[in-house]
């Protein structure tokens, strides 16, 4: 009779924790290497768990013609909170977005933003996540939610992720 010696719980509870916070830590290098990124210059993000934070400096380059933050700009800092907070869980293959309903409640014409994402529903294909986007005193300015399907592409193919 062969013996088998199993890891013990912390151990394998150790190597899980690694292993999600590799994948976290992949997911924020791919978001900050993306292309587009390089238009929200001093951008960050914070990938956890069913959750993503982004904060982001207001610049004037980010205003419309009456001087405040334009719609573009709450939509992809809500975008990619609540995508990245998808994609935390989802460790195989790049998911996108398939709709996102976003309401603006104020304008914004300073300061710094934070978006927060966080995982609401999940299935084997659809997955639904909300975000809300802060002013630097803590205050709501906007807020989304969106629905996120998986792709065939899968995430070691990206060189953002690798």
């Amino acid at each position: 009779m062969q013996q088998f010696i199993l890891p013990s719980p912390q151990i394998y509870t150790y190597t899980c924790h690694m292993q999600h916070q590799e994948h976290y830590q992949r997911l924020e290098r791919l978001y900050q290497q993306a292309k587009v990124q390089e238009l929200f210059s001093g951008s960050s993000i914070q990938v956890s768990h069913s959750r993503a934070e982004i904060t982001l400096p207001v610049q004037d380059k980010y205003f419309h013609g009456a001087n405040a933050l334009h719609g573009a700009v709450y939509f992809k800092l809500l975008d990619d909170a609540a995508y990245f907070a998808v994609a935390s869980v989802v460790r195989d293959v790049f998911i996108v977005t398939a709709s996102f309903q976003l309401n603006l409640v104020r304008p914004v014409a300073g300061g710094e933003l934070k978006a927060v994402g966080t995982l609401r529903s999940q299935s084997k294909n659809l997955f639904i996540a909300e975000a809300t986007l802060y002013n630097e005193r803590g205050k709501e300015v906007a807020f989304g939610t969106g629905q996120f399907v998986r792709t065939t592409q899968p995430l070691e193919s990206l060189q953002g992720y690798v």
